[in-house]
């Protein structure tokens, strides 16, 4: 399998499959951000690096328009480890996800402390958590990855925004499920603490979701182990949720570790704008309309508790 990340510190646990409710948030823009990649540095120099990156920004008015929240999908689960790495094993392309929060509201101005929530699918359209929830299409069952993961907490985690507002994620390339195009859910929370190895308190600023373009998805689904999972994939213009807008919309910038061989992995990376002030209540439907749980996707209540005391921890910065 391609891109496999390995961790035999976490046991495998056969979650029962369950669903969830669709939340909204607050308002929020999401810019491409230019330097994405380049090092970070810390103390006094990084907050002055990232002003000025985050004040060139605004001057173009890029992260000044605030958009609506987008649903929070079916998917979601309390209790995400804080860590760089939430690939778990999970085999597929390699992909290094670079965030940074910035505030809307004050000229672009980084906003550290931050907590930057993602969540996604595996590469044949599984949640952890819902591990047997039907993705669509003809694709193995996810029992048969032949992975360590654990099946409450995969490609699911926190990370913490340092003194530029960047987070860093190590994770895979999502797959698909019928009837959305391939995403990845987010959340950015402020206010709280990093406790129990997960992030506790505070509010969440924005609920959205991050998209790919359709030729580098599909180019990725025709390799293992996203070619096992069949079907008719949707494309952007086609998605219930994404409506347009390129980097505004949620549309990450990608760029190949190696052009020649896609196999090694992409580069992602976005600018979140948020208003610190804006607070979700968990009430409503939120933008985009659906993604609920494809066919046969069970009913229950979603595991409850702390992470798993044998599941790893990473440190809270990037």
């Amino acid at each position: 399998m391609t891109g496999n990340h390995k961790d035999t510190s976490i046991t495998r646990r056969r979650a029962l499959a369950v669903t969830g409710g669709t939340v909204a948030a607050g308002g929020l823009a999401v810019v491409g951000y230019q330097s994405a990649f380049a090092d970070t540095t810390t103390g006094t120099e990084a907050m002055a690096t990232g002003t000025a990156t985050a004040s060139a920004s605004s001057t173009t008015g890029t992260c000044m328009t605030l958009m609506s929240s987008v649903t929070e999908g079916p998917y979601y689960l309390d209790g995400a480890l804080v860590r760089k790495d939430i690939t778990e094993g999970k085999s597929g392309v390699p992909l290094t996800l670079r965030l940074t929060v910035v505030d809307a509201t004050d000229g672009c101005t980084p906003v550290p402390g931050a907590a930057v929530e993602i969540w996604h699918c595996d590469a044949w359209g599984y949640y952890s958590g819902y591990t047997t929830a039907n993705p669509g299409g003809s694709a193995p069952a996810e029992s048969e990855d032949g992975s360590t993961a654990d099946d409450n907490t995969y490609l699911r985690g926190y990370q913490i925004a340092n003194a530029n507002g960047v987070v860093k994620f190590e994770t895979i390339f999502p797959g698909w499920y019928t009837p959305r195009t391939c995403h990845i859910h987010l959340k950015v929370h402020t206010g709280g603490e990093k406790e129990d190895g997960t992030y506790e308190g505070g509010k969440v600023n924005y609920t959205g979701q991050l998209f790919f373009a359709d030729d580098i998805a599909q180019e990725i689904f025709t390799l293992e182990p996203y070619a096992e999972h069949s079907g008719t994939y949707t494309k952007l213009d086609d998605d219930m949720v994404y409506e347009g807008g390129g980097a505004t919309g949620g549309l990450l910038t990608l760029k190949p570790v190696k052009k020649a061989d896609p196999s090694k992995g992409y580069k992602g990376s976005l600018t979140l704008g948020v208003d610190p002030d804006a607070e979700n209540t968990g009430a409503g439907g939120g933008g985009g309309g659906g993604g609920t749980p494809p066919g046969d996707a069970p009913t229950g209540t979603p595991p409850t508790g702390t992470p798993p005391s044998d599941a790893p921890t990473a440190s809270a910065s990037s």
